[in-house]
C-alpha cells in the first residue's frame, strides 16, 4: 500500500536547489552524519529526502505490524507504538509541507 511513495526522492532532484545548504552541526537531523557532527555540508534536497525516506520507513512498519497483529504474531502495544509513531511521522510531514507551502507565497507575493 506504502510502494505508491517511492517517487518522493525525485521531488528533490531539481537544480534550483542545488546551491542551497546546511550545516549539520549546527542543525539538528536524523541523518548518521548529524549525529557525528562532523561538520559535513548537506543540501536541503538531501535533508528532506531523507525525511521523506524516514516518513515512508515508519509508515510501512506501522502497516507492516497491524498485519502481523492480525495475524497473531505482535502485540496491541508494538501495534499501537507502531501506528502512534506513524501518525507523529505523518503531522510533522504535513506541517513541515505547509511551512513551504506559507514560504512559497509569501515569496510570490513579493513585489519585484
Amino acid at each position: 500500500m506504502i510502494e505508491s511513495v517511492k517517487g518522493v526522492g525525485s521531488l528533490f532532484s531539481t537544480n534550483a536547489l542545488s546551491g542551497v545548504t546546511t550545516e549539520t552541526s549546527n542543525s539538528v537531523s536524523a541523518s548518521g552524519a548529524a549525529a557525528q557532527g562532523t561538520g559535513t555540508q548537506m543540501s536541503f534536497a538531501q535533508v528532506m529526502g531523507d525525511m521523506a525516506t524516514d516518513m515512508t520507513n515508519a509508515l510501512k512498519l506501522s502497516e507492516t505490524k497491524s498485519f502481523e497483529a492480525i495475524q497473531g504474531k505482535a502485540t496491541t502495544r508494538e501495534v499501537v507504538d507502531a501506528v502512534m509513531s506513524a501518525e507523529q511521522t505523518l503531522q510533522t510531514a504535513i506541517a513541515i509541507r505547509d511551512k513551504v507551502v506559507t514560504a512559497y507565497l509569501e515569496v510570490a507575493r513579493m513585489q519585484i
